[in-house]
């Protein structure tokens, strides 16, 4: 009996003990560490405009619709979409005539607002949602289509607006791992700041 009691008085140390330091010192250490070492990334990466006012996250996309702005990808987050309380993807199938139906609208309406052919080839990314219903990237051969169109709104060259989506784009991660990609965020944020 003896030997019980101090075995569940040990368990119950050692419990306390590993319920200190997994549960309290480990994860101020590493919101310390993070705190300290990536304070924006910490933060939520929020972009801030010059009066300190909040934008957006930059990993986190918004529904842009304007003719003057990057469309972002369509979004099944929430019942409108876009509502970060919410993500996530529409769970419909490869078989489903929604789905189907669905991206033959988006289709339609991509070529509409670009004003292209009614058989010109449409970037993947521009009519199908992603799975969080959130990402804030749109690919570089979506972003070449969409040029034309939020040149001419803003009156300026395709060169200018050529090269803000190439300071907008990230590369592979580790130069391997997926592909360039545009954050529509900071780059409507970047042609806002141009004033047209």
């Amino acid at each position: 009996m003896k030997t019980i009691i101090s075995e569940f008085c040990r368990s119950i140390v050692a419990t306390i003990f590993f319920a200190v330091i997994c549960c309290g010192i480990y994860p101020l250490v590493v919101y310390g560490v993070g705190r300290t070492l990536f304070p924006h990334q910490a933060n939520g990466s929020l972009l801030m405009d010059k009066k300190g006012n909040v934008v957006g996250s930059e990993l986190l996309a918004q529904n842009f619709t304007g003719e003057k702005y990057f469309h972002p990808r369509p979004s099944a987050a929430g019942g409108n979409g876009y509502d970060p309380t919410s993500s996530g993807g529409s769970n419909l199938g490869p078989t489903s005539g929604t789905l189907y139906t669905n991206i033959m609208n988006n289709v339609a309406a991509y070529r509409s607002d670009n004003n292209l052919a009614t058989n010109a080839p449409v970037p993947a990314d521009a009519v199908t949602e992603s799975g969080s219903g959130l990402d804030p990237h749109i690919s570089v051969a979506n972003a070449e289509l969409q040029i034309p169109r939020v040149a001419k709104q803003r009156g300026l060259s395709e060169d200018k607006v050529r090269e803000l989506v190439k300071e907008n784009t990230s590369d592979r991660d580790l130069g391997v791992f997926g592909e360039p990609r545009v954050n529509v965020l900071t780059l409507n944020y970047a042609l806002d700041r141009l004033g047209k």
